[in-house]
């Protein structure tokens, strides 16, 4: 296991995506434990971007409870179909917000954040089994680019579940 990432922090976000894949790859690689591997992946993406708050929300019943996340304190339920998670549950697809305070319904669980990037994390039997959420202190951070990786990010937790 890896002590340390090793990013340029010069490189542009997808070098630095490319850059971070095989390492969280590695870092997860033997570990049994979803818990942990996924603690240490949203601490490594957190690490690598300096993003305000980077965590999951798993699936119990009617509602997304919070999970392992890195950043300010976070709600900890969330209904189905409430706010940019619960829609990306409900609707089992990526949400990319530009301006939170444009999105309808937005729950606001840090006044700091700006922008969000929401991906649903499927299980085996393909329904949601948890989402990966990312916020921004910044307007519009989250472009392709981070939906493109951070997918391959869920699919690598989708295959520990």
């Amino acid at each position: 296991m890896a002590e340390n990432l090793i990013i340029n922090q010069a490189a542009s976000r997808g070098e630095k995506y490319r850059d971070l894949l095989p390492q969280l790859k590695a870092l997860v690689s033997g570990e049994p434990d979803l818990i942990a591997n996924v603690a240490n992946i949203v601490a490594a993406i957190r690490e690598t971007f300096g993003f305000l708050w980077v965590g999951v929300y798993f699936v119990k019943g009617d509602q997304l409870v919070l999970g392992p996340f890195q950043g300010p304190i976070a709600c900890t339920r969330i209904a189905y179909g409430k706010g940019v998670c619960g829609r990306s549950w409900s609707e089992k697809k990526v949400f990319v917000v530009e301006d939170v305070d444009r999105f309808p319904g937005h729950i606001a669980c840090s006044s700091s954040s700006r922008s969000e990037i929401v991906l649903p994390v499927l299980g085996k039997d393909g329904n949601v089994a948890m989402v990966l959420d990312i916020d921004s202190e910044h307007l519009a951070d989250f472009s392709s680019v981070d939906e493109q990786f951070l997918t391959q990010v869920t699919e690598l937790i989708e295959s520990m579940i």
